[in-house]
């Protein structure tokens, strides 16, 4: 039996575990699972992958960052990113990837417009560096929202981040508020400033349309839900996972 999964610190949120039971289904087969588990730490990653004979695994809040720490190996753009969403097991080794980036970039592409040259990017985590990443492949200037930005060379306050909404015509939720037990708020608290012109992006699927976006269709702007980026990111972490094995990771 192949076993794939979620890890993640409150996962009741997840969606993928019905996806990838669909696409087993879908591709006859019968011989693998996606389960979710909730873990206070990563601090026994290495451990548990061990323990629980895992073949790969997808990572979610608040992880992302700290997982890195236990990976053998971390593919150059999930280095360059500072963030890992997908893991592969190589025999006893552990290599990082993060297929969030390509998911995200595919996914905003069809909706864009040319005045979508500056994006604000709410929240400082792994997945906003991720997004900023994207951000940069499709040649759009990210600025990184934090309410600490003190904490965090490069970001602005959202102070900072109001007064730059009227160039910054993209802004993209990449922070949990509006998901779980943030449900029904909103991370953005100036939707009077929101524009037809604006495109604004979450990355929260579940539930959906979330407080964020339905304030900015209120407003005229195009919105965007996380769905289809969790679709994609399932998919590339899926041929991942499936790939045949290169030659560098080869160390068991």
């Amino acid at each position: 039996m192949k076993k794939y999964g979620l890890i993640g610190k409150s996962l009741t949120h997840s969606w993928s575990p019905q996806w990838f039971a669909e696409k087993f289904a879908h591709m006859g087969i019968t011989d693998a699972e996606y389960r979710l588990y909730e873990m206070d730490s990563v601090a026994n990653l290495r451990q548990w992958a061990s323990d629980s004979r895992i073949d790969g695994f997808n990572v979610t809040i608040p992880y992302k960052e700290a997982v890195i720490a236990s990976l053998d190996v971390v593919d150059p753009s999930a280095k360059a990113i500072g963030a890992v969403n997908c893991v592969v097991r190589q025999g006893t080794s552990l290599v990082g990837h993060n297929t969030d980036s390509p998911a995200f970039a595919q996914t905003l592409a069809p909706h864009l417009r040319p005045w979508h040259t500056h994006a604000l990017v709410l929240g400082t985590g792994g997945a906003a560096k991720a997004v900023a990443h994207a951000l940069d492949t499709l040649g759009i200037v990210p600025t990184l929202v934090s309410r600490t930005p003190q904490a965090h060379p490069g970001a602005v306050s959202y102070a900072q981040a109001a007064r730059l909404s009227s160039s910054h015509l993209l802004v993209v939720n990449a922070t949990p508020v509006g998901m779980s037990t943030l449900a029904g708020r909103s991370p953005w608290p100036y939707p009077l400033l929101l524009t037809p012109r604006h495109l604004c992006y979450d990355l929260v699927y579940n539930p959906s349309p979330t407080a964020f976006l339905i304030s900015a269709a209120q407003a005229g702007a195009a919105t965007c839900d996380g769905l289809a980026m969790l679709h994609t990111q399932a998919e590339l972490s899926w041929q991942l996972w499936t790939a045949p094995i290169p030659r560098e990771y080869k160390y068991n």
